[in-house]
């Protein structure tokens, strides 16, 4: 075999080598990043288009798992506007109506802390932590208050089921936002 050949094998397999591994690195920062939630699996699937630019880092995870936690967030208050009133009883209208307000100020607080994650300095770290805690805590509880207010409603309900399914998810989505943030705040700048 010439030299010529030779060297161009060689660097045809490194280049395999290389870039097999760079899928298995974004995947094992992913699943780093990922193993502090609860939902590891909906962690995984809805963070990994971002891990080409998160890598290592927790702050850029944090931001991720925010944004997405926004556009989950979005979409079900959407559909929720698109829904007639008329189309529920009683309860269920009351139940609408609260959870409609309750998802927009989840979305309210996973703004501002998503403006905040975008600006966070070291000098202070540890109040803008203390506020990203508050703030997608209560995008969390918000959540789980809307849900609390379809309990006592029409269980058979098929947009009632869906509301509660759809809740429920994004519900899931600002949990991991908040355990990705606690990575952060245990990890640091």
């Amino acid at each position: 075999m010439s030299s010529s050949i030779t060297v161009s094998l060689i660097f045809f397999l490194l280049s395999l080598s290389s870039t097999s591994s760079l899928p298995f690195k974004r995947s094992g920062y992913l699943q780093n990043a990922c193993s502090v939630t609860h939902y590891q699996k909906l962690c995984v699937q809805s963070l990994a288009p971002f891990s080409s630019v998160a890598k290592n880092s927790p702050s850029k995870w944090a931001r991720a798992g925010v944004s997405v936690a926004i556009s989950d967030n979005k979409d079900v208050l959407r559909s929720l506007l698109k829904m007639r009133r008329s189309a529920f009883g009683k309860r269920d209208r009351v139940a609408l109506s609260d959870c409609r307000e309750l998802l927009q100020d989840s979305l309210d607080n996973l703004h501002k802390s998503l403006a905040v994650l975008r600006t966070l300095r070291a000098s202070e770290f540890q109040e803008q932590m203390s506020d990203l805690a508050t703030w997608l805590s209560t995008a969390l509880t918000d959540k789980d208050t809307c849900l609390d207010g379809f309990e006592k409603t029409s269980a058979k309900s098929a947009m009632v089921r869906m509301i509660r399914r759809r809740v429920t998810t994004s519900m899931y989505m600002s949990s991991i936002s908040l355990a990705l943030l606690n990575k952060l705040a245990a990890d640091g700048l």
